[in-house]
């Protein structure tokens, strides 16, 4: 069976795409480093991923040889070699400060791509770069000069000073998605505070050098408005602990590189960023970063799991014959290709998008804005639920093989799991689209996007679009419902208006694909997908092009 020797290399897709976004010195120079980087994470890095998941996991050391609590994290040598790595290469550093060789920052496109090539190996992994991302845009735009000083050339180490990996501690016992709930306590302190509480999904502890924690002052309002944000390192400069005490980790399902801790704080010393009562503000900005790295995360299990049903399918054979030989299997993989090149694309221009909202230097309009958080929230919950399904369909292409651990596809079904409540439930994110409807007419610019996207579309393409512009209708239809309906009715329909805005969102992506990057391959992936998203209630299929198409979209190859 032939193993996948570099994610970037055989990642045509990925590659035609950077080549289009980036400007060509930087694509040079991003091609070549994701070159090396995806052979690292095929080789070496996928062996330690391996390692850690089943016998070298994180553990707790609570106590030294002398009974004192020191709350320790032991992390195995392997692991520590892939932050080495994978920090060196700038997946943060890169997007706030300037690449030598470039002589200009990077920016978020770059630092996404090498993170969809990470969780092709460890989405586990990845988990803590998305926490390292969000402590660094936090530090940089809300912090003081001095906490900036003191934090911010470390969160941004790319080997240069040592490294302080980040954290976001939000989750309380008695809260959860319910933050205003939250009770830890920051007790002013001098020129600082103290902190007093606890934090129930504590992730990366014990591995951050500082993490970025919502508390209540004293005096300070209930609910969300009244939580502030604070920079809390976890060591003092002496090495001793910072007032933080790590009471367990989680035993978790999957993603079980990244140590999540149940963590205590008694008279933590605590840095304030931006403003008092302004915390979950901030914290809801990295919170749309960190869904972006799920949308990410879950588009590299997707593409893991393709590639290993796709190959195991190539070698496996059954009555004396390869699968790939039998009509089923050609449709199965034909729909995977087709859904994750798609979703691939809808993640990156939504990438793309992100990096022109966030960046102080583009002017950007506030319909581009709301724009940019609805599609972070209907495509983190539509790329999640697929890397589920994804990982099913790769386990029952392996039949039994596919339930064993010596194969890779149980961890990818695990961590994918994950990725549906990390960063908001299905539930959360249908009340954030009928949050930014009611507030900022979401609907309405998308609506008026999509009609823009569909006006521009070549005239050979037109043909496709049929079933589109249908379903357009009917949001144009639902969307005035549901806004003249009361507060149970608009709840209960939130969820299905994003899964309608995520279906004509991508069907519009795979059109424009069709015609910037041409070719019959890309028309016939664009073919494929409308078909297969609109036409579900069509038993029967005269036509067969998932199996018509196989041998170019599944075997075929497209030059950059």
């Amino acid at each position: 069976m032939r193993t996948i020797e570099n994610f970037y290399k055989e990642d045509v897709h990925l590659q035609s795409i950077l080549k289009q976004k980036l400007p060509k010195d930087f694509f040079n120079w991003a091609d070549q480093r994701l070159d090396s980087f995806g052979a690292l994470c095929a080789g070496e890095i996928d062996v330690r991923a391996a390692h850690t998941d089943r016998e070298g996991q994180p553990r707790l050391i609570k106590y030294n040889r002398m009974g004192e609590e020191i709350s320790e994290i032991w992390v195995n040598e392997g692991y520590k070699k892939t932050v080495e790595q994978t920090y060196n290469e700038g997946i943060v550093g890169y997007i706030h400060k300037p690449i030598p060789e470039l002589g200009r920052k990077g920016n978020y496109l770059y630092s996404y791509a090498q993170g969809y090539l990470l969780s092709q190996t460890e989405p586990g992994f990845y988990c803590p770069v998305t926490l390292t991302m969000a402590t660094a845009l936090l530090l940089e735009k809300y912090a003081s000069d001095e906490v900036k000083e003191r934090f911010l050339p470390h969160v941004l180490s790319t080997g240069d000073v040592e490294l302080f990996e980040g954290a976001t501690f939000l989750t309380e016992r008695q809260g959860g998605s319910d933050v205003g709930a939250n009770d830890t306590r920051a007790v002013l302190n001098g020129e600082t505070y103290q902190l007093w509480g606890e934090k129930y999904f504590a992730s990366n502890s014990g591995m951050c050098g500082v993490a970025m924690v919502l508390a209540r002052m004293d005096g300070a309002g209930n609910g969300t408005k009244g939580l502030s944000l604070f920079a809390v390192p976890w060591r003092n400069g002496d090495g001793s602990l910072n007032g933080i005490h790590i009471r367990r980790l989680k035993d978790k399902l999957g993603v079980r590189a990244v140590p999540s801790a149940e963590v205590e704080f008694k008279g933590a010393e605590a840095y304030l960023v931006g403003e008092p009562n302004r915390g979950i503000y901030y914290m809801m900005e990295a919170l749309n970063l960190s869904r972006i790295c799920n949308a990410v995360a879950s588009i590299g299990i997707m593409r893991r799991a393709y590639m290993e049903a796709r190959n195991y399918a190539f070698y496996r054979e059954a009555f004396g014959e390869p699968l790939t030989n039998y009509p089923m299997i050609q449709e199965s993989l034909t729909l995977l290709a087709t859904k994750q090149e798609v979703e691939t694309s809808a993640v990156f221009h939504l990438v793309s998008l992100f990096d022109r909202v966030i960046s102080d230097e583009t002017p950007t309009t506030e319909e581009e804005a709301v724009l940019n958080r609805l599609l972070i929230a209907i495509l983190k919950k539509e790329s999640a639920e697929q890397a589920i399904h994804f990982s099913h369909e790769a386990i029952e292409m392996h039949g039994g093989n596919g339930y064993i651990e010596d194969f890779v596809l149980p961890r990818l079904l695990r961590d994918a799991q994950v990725l549906t409540v990390w960063e908001g439930t299905a539930n959360i994110l249908g009340l954030e689209v009928l949050r930014l409807m009611n507030k900022h007419r979401a609907h309405e610019y998308f609506l008026a996007y999509i009609k823009n996207e569909l006006a521009n579309l070549p005239e050979d393409l037109n043909v496709y679009a049929t079933p589109v512009k249908a379903g357009v209708e009917t949001l144009r239809q639902l969307v005035g419902k549901v806004a003249s309906s009361d507060e149970d009715a608009q709840t209960y329909h939130a969820k299905r208006i994003a899964v309608l805005m995520v279906k004509i969102f991508e069907s519009v992506l795979a059109l424009k694909d069709a015609g910037i990057m041409g070719g019959e391959r890309r028309r016939q992936i664009a073919e494929i997908f409308i078909g297969h998203t609109w036409n579900q209630s069509q038993w029967i299929d005269e036509d067969m092009k998932a199996v018509r198409y196989f041998d170019s979209i599944v075997g075929g190859k497209v030059r950059v």
